[in-house]
């Protein structure tokens, strides 16, 4: 992997560079080191070997921030709507992962998912998502009643739940790693630390029509054609190409707790609440890592910066911009209560643990500790509603038929990279008649 440092050094051999100096050239330029990015990256080359093809990424490393912030649970596809993309893309993805995981000898563990019915009332919604995980393909589902939920986990109480047998855990970080490996490994290459400025055409360039810039001290690239992958900076980077900033992104944090390790024994799978339509958020949920900690949670609250990851990570300009947006505001006004709910229970701890203490009674506060923290790019609409599906843009202007942007690519997007992957690679060999 060449950082920019590295390239920086290269060009400084035979001096600063100069116009007559013939900057790197690429049939395509990929933007973003996340999961979603670097899969792409991958099954482009798989399927089209010949390409020339470089990524770039603003951090050090891969998978700095979503991709290696999540709860890296591999999901089953059951919440989603019914013939959505997202629906589809998980189901698929689920079965791409285990294979990929298999072959490259990656570290996962089926613990399966239950999602838990602790009220009356929320037995017909688990009873509509068993109808639901079964129209998404949803494999070997089962509808268990409060013995079967006991059998499986001991310490968790329920009326009803769904079983879901092939739900895992996975290190999603270390797998974006590996999907740039592989990438490389095929002739792709990968800068890091190269944040992207500026998109413009270089139309005087036929064969090389647009130019992608990071700062002044680093060089350019020439590409015949582009697709961004951006997360957080989804939204930002799609305008740098004339794009709408329409769906924006609003960063949110969620929190998480940590089960002290004398009571890791309470939890063995991922267990999980029936998913309220009132509330624009899931719930906490008790998630299995791959290091052996349990984390509880998380909660959902806004962000102060678009990658922070606590409360004292602020961006004056970030939360400006997230707080003055129509939709944001909109959003504000319809789920107040609920928001400072969050609030609360990301600051006083109790109220979380009386949250959890509704499938896992014996819970205690005395149990757990503040955990890790991750943000999530919501994208939303001016009119405050969550953008739930994925979201691909080209905007308008002269290069718009050589750019795809991914402007939202919503959970489960690590579960389902590699079928996204496979996904946007059918659509640039079509679209940029690769």
């Amino acid at each position: 992997m060449l950082t920019r440092q590295t390239f920086h050094a290269l060009r400084s051999i035979s001096g600063p560079p100069k116009k007559s100096v013939e900057l790197p050239k690429y049939d395509l330029v990929i933007v973003g080191g996340g999961i979603v990015g670097c899969a792409t990256a991958r099954q482009l080359l798989i399927e089209k070997p010949n390409l020339k093809i470089a990524l770039v990424e603003k951090e050090k490393e891969l998978a700095v921030h979503q991709s290696g912030h999540n709860s890296g649970v591999i999901h089953a596809g059951i919440y989603y709507t019914p013939g959505s993309l997202k629906a589809k893309l998980c189901v698929e993805g689920l079965d791409l992962s285990y294979e990929f995981f298999d072959k490259e000898k990656i570290p996962y563990k089926k613990t399966g998912k239950l999602i838990v019915a602790v009220e009356p009332e929320e037995v017909p919604r688990l009873d509509a998502l068993f109808a639901r995980a079964q129209t998404n393909g949803c494999r070997d589902i089962e509808m268990i009643d409060s013995k079967r939920i006991t059998d499986i986990e001991p310490h968790c109480k329920g009326l009803k739940a769904l079983w879901s047998p092939h739900t895992g855990i996975v290190d999603w970080g270390y797998v974006t790693k590996k999907f740039g490996e592989d990438f490389e490994k095929r002739g792709g290459k990968i800068y890091t630390s190269y944040p992207l400025e500026k998109i413009e055409d270089n139309l005087k360039d036929s064969n090389y029509p647009i130019r992608v810039s990071s700062d002044p001290s680093y060089a350019d690239f020439e590409t015949k054609n582009l697709i961004t992958c951006a997360g957080l900076q989804s939204d930002r980077v799609a305008a740098l190409s004339g794009c709408s900033t329409d769906p924006k992104i609003v960063p949110f944090r969620g929190e998480y707790l940590l089960l002290k390790p004398e009571k890791r024994h309470l939890v063995k799978t991922n267990i999980y609440p029936v998913p309220d339509p009132r509330f624009p958020f899931l719930g906490v949920h008790f998630t299995p890592r791959m290091n052996g900690d349990i984390w509880l949670g998380p909660n959902a609250v806004l962000a102060y910066k678009r990658e922070g990851y606590s409360y004292f990570s602020i961006s004056p300009s970030d939360l400006l911009e997230s707080l003055s947006y129509s939709g944001m505001q909109k959003l504000v006004k319809k789920h107040f209560t609920f928001g400072i709910k969050e609030l609360y229970r990301g600051i006083w701890i109790a109220a979380q643990v009386k949250q959890l203490q509704r499938f896992i009674p014996e819970l205690k506060y005395s149990d757990v500790t503040r955990g890790p923290s991750g943000v999530r790019a919501q994208a939303m609409d001016s009119a405050g509603n969550l953008v739930d599906d994925f979201v691909f843009d080209s905007g308008t202007g002269k290069l718009s038929s050589l750019i795809m942007h991914v402007r939202n690519a919503p959970s489960p997007a690590a579960t389902s990279s590699l079928a996204i992957a496979k996904m946007i690679t059918s659509e640039a060999i079509t679209r940029f008649k690769l």
